[in-house]
């Protein structure tokens, strides 16, 4: 068997004592040399700790030292990527060796703060994929930590590390094409069946966890629970403990870009949700069907979720379309207002020049310590990984109410009316009826991004975070 599946694997007894923050080791913050190897833990083997793990196998000059993952089943597959390194159950212990440099973080996404924050206290840098929060304040948390500790933290939103939406962050800055009006992002999936299933996915009984996963450590921050099979692995990104729809899966990649192509922006003015989970009753508690709608100003933010099979619009159906008052850019074309056939995209000239590959990237900035370079620095991935958390705070808030045409109007967004227009129309062609209240209408909720807390709705605020479980819990301050 290869050295990864005969390491001696941490028991539940030190998993449950391990319950105090790690700190007090240091890594090194010097430069690093070409030459100088760094060591890195790879946390949570399923999905995409898969391209983790490729991306540092295939590395000069980087060592795989550390497979965690609370599921031992998971650590077979690595072998070949990671052939001499220890695995181990519980993160912690591997925070406490000194000479490790890095974590690269894959968990589900309740644990992606918290075990930034940790591996940030133990003087580790890492790659934590998106969405690096499960909601705003522990977000807030973790970009703390990682700037008192001088970490360098990378968020897994790859297109930070593309060239052609740099190229139209700087078009959207320029003016060339007169105001942007709309900043939208998609995220159409049509269903089908398996683990990814954004549909249906059926009720699972509550059973007694598989020998050879660690379940108390896999629940970490969240509450206590019976475990059943549509959690581990995938299904647990429809369940409010651990995941946060599509929205915060798919979608927070085209958030990102969304936020990124309107000028200046950071958190919106406002925002109201609508949509709803349409299934056939099943286990899954996020809607798969949403549009939100966020106010910038001049501009709007609108984010569109679809879980059931749909027709693409404009061409696009996970993507981003920008709606300028002299036209529309969709799939990297420019269709002028008035007329249908679509051109090459206009170009500004700009000093931004990004591209590569965005792990690469983050280990040439552990390297260098220079947090300046990394395409997708914590601070960026907090307020993107946010706005998601924003929206689905608005829908919770919600209120069940028929379908009516003029709801769209609450968002004082005639796109936003056009785009619940059309969500309807989506839904009344896959079977559903809106002739009972089944529609969540959103509340309005105005957000102040200073303080970055919602304006006057103790309730709203409430959702900012939530209840930790004992030796799992994210500080209240730094």
């Amino acid at each position: 068997m290869p050295r990864v599946n005969r390491r001696t694997f941490l028991t539940s007894t030190l998993a449950s004592a391990a319950t105090v923050t790690i700190g007090g080791t240091k890594s090194s913050a010097r430069v690093m040399g070409a030459n100088d190897r760094i060591r890195i833990a790879v946390a949570g083997l399923n999905g995409r700790g898969g391209a983790h793990t490729g991306a540092y196998a295939g590395m000069k000059g980087v060592e795989i030292a550390y497979l965690v993952d609370p599921d031992k089943r998971t650590y077979k597959k690595h072998a070949t990527a990671a052939p001499n390194a220890t695995a181990l159950q519980d993160v912690r212990k591997a925070l406490e060796d000194k000479e490790l440099n890095a974590v690269s973080i894959a968990t589900p996404n309740h644990w992606h703060s918290l075990m930034t924050i940790w591996a940030c206290e133990a003087g580790k840098d890492v790659y934590v994929e998106k969405p690096m929060s499960h909601n705003v304040h522990e977000g807030r948390i973790a970009v703390q930590m990682a700037h008192k500790h001088k970490r360098v933290v990378q968020h897994g939103t790859q297109n930070r590390s593309g060239q052609v939406w740099t190229d139209l962050a700087a078009l959207a800055k320029s003016g060339k094409l007169g105001k942007l009006l709309v900043s939208r992002g998609l995220c159409y999936k049509d269903g089908g069946t398996g683990g990814g299933t954004r549909g249906d996915i059926g009720k699972k009984p509550t059973k007694n966890p598989p020998a050879e996963l660690d379940f108390n450590i896999w629940l970490g921050p969240a509450k206590d629970q019976p475990y059943h099979e549509n959690l581990v692995h995938y299904r647990w990104h429809w369940f409010w403990d651990f995941g946060n729809g599509d929205m915060g899966n798919q979608g927070v990649h085209q958030m990102d870009i969304a936020r990124w192509l309107i000028p200046g922006a950071t958190w919106p003015k406002s925002v109201i949700s609508f949509g709803g989970r349409y299934a056939n009753n099943d286990q899954g508690e996020t809607p798969n069907t949403q549009v939100t709608v966020m106010d910038y100003g001049e501009t709007q933010l609108i984010f569109e979720t679809r879980g059931l099979k749909s027709p693409k619009y404009r061409g696009q159906d996970v993507g981003n379309i920008l709606h300028f008052e002299e036209g529309i850019v969709a799939g990297n074309k420019f269709y002028p207002k008035g007329k249908g056939d679509g051109e090459p995209v206009p170009k500004v000239s700009h000093d931004v020049k990004i591209g590569g590959d965005h792990f690469a990237n983050f280990i040439a900035c552990v390297r260098s310590r220079d947090t300046s370079k990394l395409h997708a620095e914590i601070a960026v991935g907090h307020v993107s990984s946010g706005l998601c958390h924003l929206g689905h705070i608005s829908h919770k808030l919600g209120t069940d109410a028929s379908y009516d045409p003029k709801l769209g109007k609450i968002s004082g967004s005639e796109y936003g009316t056009e785009a619940l227009e059309r969500m309807a129309e989506h839904l009344k062609d896959s079977g559903i009826k809106f002739d009972g209240k089944n529609l969540r209408v959103g509340r309005k909720l105005d957000f102040d991004a200073k303080t970055e807390t919602f304006v006057n709705d103790k309730e709203a605020n409430a959702l900012l975070t939530r209840d930790y479980r004992k030796g799992f819990a994210v500080p209240d301050k730094v």
